[in-house]
């Protein structure tokens, strides 16, 4: 290596605190063990209420986010929603349902309704939202009674009271005999402050806990109908996220924690991303938006694919969304119990993936059925490993050896074949890995040579599914 251009003279090119990986925390004194953290269960409310009277509004406005679709069409919301409610240093968790028709046969509506149960039973509170201009419906009836059955306690949220003569009339909803009414304007958050007042002394919700020790994000995405919600849910053991056989099912990110041997991750079930021009409904465009807000802040995506019908090239646009991402990416083969096989089938699948999505040649793929339950929890053995890769950090003592095998000797090329140097290496970042190259030459570094970088990063350092980023610190040309 040259002596005058050695990997420590990194000038201003610093890895920032935001993606140092810490190797531990103060040193104890004494020899003293280590305090085992706290971990405060918070109590949960959960809202109800038949469709459209704004409860993913009051959602959003009480978790100040916008996790939940917003707009005029019922039905929106069709999972559950978790979040966190924090108001005068308190703490409790939230949950958004869907607009439940109790007695609705549908696929859809029933199932919505049983995904509102699920909640339910474990609420220590229900926020139940009516539609203070319209009044008690027929609907509201009858959701009443099925509340009352329940023997939980309800607080009746009269939303949209923007008015006082809206607040007035929404005193009518005292009938129904639960324990107290709040006229509330979700969309402005007047009369919020009164409502979460009393939740708090009913849930007796605890201090707002510090920050926990962080889960890793694994974002589930793909085209409609590949079983993304089938694997959540077949991974979780329960039915957390409606499954049917109609495509787009799914319209939000639905986040869900899981432990799976002792590790924790946060699975956020997409909706499915259809061609542009399929997406025809205003909530369709706004659940491709929210799958591709959920990559950004994913670790690590299950790209699932279809096993019967194979790689097609919308997979391979969704793929490159996650690419940009810069998540790290596993492929799964899903309903691979439905397909005819014999000891060559899985070579020959393979052979396809890597064909119509070569630049995910570094991608692990593993062959699941989400239906049957095989391979499945390999996903999430896979997913830790990548996001054991993602945060490698190479000490400079690696990249002085990387650079002395692979990069001290000049062989690279711009696109006019000019010969070029590169005068060394630094890692600036990780998650994901990202490298600086500074050269002798203010014209970029023909792509084939990037790659040729890349492939030898891999092999020496192992960035399991991950993708790796390299910059090229250019030469500036010389002021006329």
């Amino acid at each position: 290596m040259s002596e005058n251009h050695p990997i420590e003279e990194t000038g201003a090119i610093e890895p920032t605190d935001e993606f140092d990986i810490v190797e531990g925390g103060e040193e104890l004194l004494d020899g003293a063990e280590p305090p085992a953290p706290e971990y405060v269960i918070l109590p949960s409310v959960v809202i109800i209420g038949r469709p459209n009277v704004g409860k993913s509004t009051l959602f959003n406005k009480l978790t100040n986010t916008r996790k939940a679709i917003v707009g005029d069409e019922p039905g929106i919301t069709r999972d559950r929603h978790y979040g966190t409610v924090e108001w005068q240093n308190y703490a409790f968790e939230i949950v958004d349902t869907g607009g439940i028709v109790p007695d609705e046969e549908a696929i859809i509506p029933a199932n919505i309704f049983k995904q509102a149960g699920y909640a339910i039973n474990a609420a220590d509170l229900l926020l139940w939202v009516v539609d203070a201009r319209a009044g008690a419906t027929p609907l509201d009836e009858e959701i009443a009674r099925h509340l009352r059955g329940t023997g939980k306690t309800v607080y009746v949220v009269a939303n949209k009271a923007e008015t006082q003569a809206v607040v007035n009339d929404s005193q009518e909803f005292y009938r129904f005999g639960f324990d107290a009414v709040y006229p509330v304007s979700a969309e402005h958050g007047t009369g919020a402050a009164e409502l979460l007042d009393d939740v708090m002394k009913r849930v007796n919700a605890p201090p707002a806990a510090l920050p926990q020790k962080r889960n890793i994000r694994v974002a589930v995405i793909g085209r409609p109908n590949v079983g993304k919600s089938s694997l959540v849910n077949r991974l979780l053991g329960q039915e957390r996220v409606i499954v049917s056989p109609i495509a787009g099912t799914t319209r939000d990110s639905i986040d869900t924690e899981l432990i799976h041997d002792g590790t924790e991750f946060t699975l956020i079930d997409t909706a499915g991303i259809r061609r542009k021009g399929k997406t025809f409904e205003m909530t369709e465009k706004l659940s491709v938006v929210m799958a591709r807000k959920a990559l950004e802040r994913a670790d690590v995506a299950f790209l699932l694919l279809d096993a019967i019908e194979g790689p097609t090239n919308l997979d391979a646009t969704i793929a490159g969304y996650a690419l940009d991402s810069g998540t790290s990416i596993i492929l799964g083969l899903n309903k691979w119990d439905a397909v005819e096989k014999d000891s060559t089938t899985m070579s020959l699948y393979e052979r396809q993936l890597r064909e119509r999505i070569k630049f995910l040649d570094y991608a692990p793929t593993t062959f699941i059925s989400a239906l049957k339950g095989q391979r499945v929890t390999t996903l999430l053995d896979l997913a830790k490993q990548a996001y054991a890769a993602r945060h490698r950090r190479i000490t400079t003592g690696e990249l002085n050896r990387f650079f002395e095998q692979n990069l001290e000797n000049p062989r690279a090329s711009t696109p006019t074949n000019a010969r070029v140097k590169i005068h060394y290496v630094t890692q600036a970042r990780n998650v994901p890995p990202t490298f600086v190259l500074f050269t002798n030459s203010p014209k970029p570094l023909h792509f084939s040579y990037l790659r040729y970088i890349e492939n030898r990063l891999r092999e020496s350092f192992d960035f399991f599914g991950t993708p790796v980023r390299i910059v090229q610190k250019l030469k500036l040309k010389p002021k006329k």
